[in-house]
């Protein structure tokens, strides 16, 4: 066990310390953690709309959603101006936290990602219509500027709103880091307009950015003009379709949903946050897919994918990362130490909420070699039972993000639109982590026995 943890002290903890710190993924981490309150809106209204419309359209209660169309409408409305649009506001916060990181204007740092984004993204709507359309209606379009195809219209100089959402959240993240490297490193140099110091400070502070924010856009369109013009594919599809796609398939594989769940409770043991320094990858990747979920939860069409980022939440962490809640359940029940004790009856509210600190830091499962195998152990396990009950198909896939404060198995329950299965399987892996945690913490009050009796005897 020592020879174990020295290892992982030596070669583990100073990677994910330094990897903790490095600021382009500070700044990821805290972008995707910026768009909390959108993603919190476009779910609550998917999740209303799932109450008032799909299931009890499903149930034939049709005067039901009639009575609820003004609801429903608004609600839509809120998905529309959310998630639908995720990557916009996911591009400006980009701007924002990697400029700040680099100590430069986090305002103009956001409008630069914001109009790279738009440059990376296809400028061309296509509309795809029943059937083919009239030679008059063609005309139509075609007078307007529009391509005619058959049944397909394509509208130029028109953002279609399918590449404004999680699809599109790669070329945010390429398109914005290429824009943001030129805009940091020009304002680094201090390649800018200086004013006098009698003009306004807000006219001073733009023109400051100009050369920088002129040289980052410019940038931009020259990489995507030459790739345009050598492959004819717009980046941001071609990024989507070969890197984006791939990466979210990817992230449906066993071992890397493990190896993730794994690698959280290490750093999480030796006083690391875990889900943030695997923020980066558990956003972008089980994030972007969840966003996904959501989105076509809320436009009816099949869920995409089966395990996203609420998955680990529903299934994994109960009370925060390690399932502590379980531990805390396990000491009031077993424990014969009376500092365990108090700390669990201090931290279970908390950790009802998946506020898991107290817990971790007061009892603490930090460096405690006691809970070293229940805390890897346990996660590691219902993550994997989880993992292969979702993918067999007998719970239905999480399509609704829900606050990380809310309590287990209501956790599993929302977020899944209200799978009673889904309920059953947080309370089964609940049960399967209260029965690895019991022999390790009654093996902790027998630690505590034989210390006192030896000092005694002593």
């Amino acid at each position: 066990m020592q020879v174990i943890m020295n290892w992982l002290e030596k070669y583990v903890v100073p990677v994910a310390a330094k990897i903790g710190s490095i600021p382009w993924l500070v700044a990821l981490r805290d972008s995707f953690i910026a768009t909390l309150p959108i993603t919190m809106a476009g779910s609550l209204a998917t999740l209303l709309n799932a109450l008032l419309s799909t299931y009890p359209a499903q149930w034939g209660w049709t005067g039901f959603v009639n009575a609820m169309a003004p609801v429903i409408a608004i609600d839509g409305i809120v998905g529309t101006g959310s998630l639908s649009i995720f990557a916009v506001f996911f591009a400006a916060m980009w701007g924002y936290h990697l400029s700040n990181a680099y100590d430069v204007d986090g305002v103009a740092g956001a409008l630069v990602s914001l109009s790279a984004f738009f440059m990376g993204i296809n400028s061309n709507a296509t509309v795809t219509v029943a059937k083919n359309l009239s030679k008059s209606v063609s005309k139509l379009f075609t007078d307007a500027g529009a391509t005619v195809t058959g049944g397909t219209v394509t509208v130029p100089s028109a953002f279609a709103i399918g590449n404004m959402g999680s699809a599109s959240l790669f070329t945010a993240m390429i398109f914005g880091a290429i824009a943001l490297v030129v805009y940091i490193f020009l304002m680094k140099k201090d390649i800018s307009i200086k004013m006098p110091d009698t003009v306004p400070p807000a006219v001073s502070k733009a023109f400051v950015s100009l050369i920088p924010g002129i040289a980052a856009l410019y940038a931009v369109a020259i990489i995507g003009y030459l790739f345009s013009h050598f492959t004819g594919k717009n980046f941001g599809d071609w990024l989507s379709a070969t890197i984006q796609a791939p990466l979210l398939h990817a992230g449906q594989g066993a071992g890397m949903v493990i190896l993730v769940a794994l690698l959280v409770q290490i750093f999480w043991f030796f006083g690391i946050h875990g889900p943030n320094v695997l923020a980066p990858i558990l956003e972008s990747i089980w994030g972007t897919s969840q966003i996904a979920n959501v989105q076509a939860f809320q436009n009816g069409d099949p869920l995409p994918f089966k395990w996203v980022r609420g998955s680990f939440d529903a299934y994994v962490w109960f009370g925060g990362s390690g399932g502590t809640i379980v531990l805390l359940i396990a000491i009031l029940l077993f424990s014969k130490r009376a500092d365990e004790k108090t700390v669990a009856k201090l931290a279970f509210a908390p950790g009802l909420f998946n506020i898991n600190e107290p817990v971790m830091f007061g009892l603490p499962i930090v460096l405690n070699a006691i809970y070293f195998i229940p805390f890897i152990v346990a996660p590691v396990l219902n993550t994997a039972i989880a993992y292969f009950v979702t993918m067999a198909g007998w719970v239905g896939p999480v399509k609704i993000a829900v606050p990380w404060i809310t309590p287990p198995v209501l956790n599993a329950l929302m977020a899944t639109g209200f799978d009673w299965r889904a309920a059953v399987l947080a309370i089964v892996n609940m049960v399967i982590a209260f029965f690895i945690w019991v022999p390790f913490v009654m093996a902790s009050s027998r630690v505590q026995q034989d210390t006192v009796d030896e000092s005694a005897n002593a």
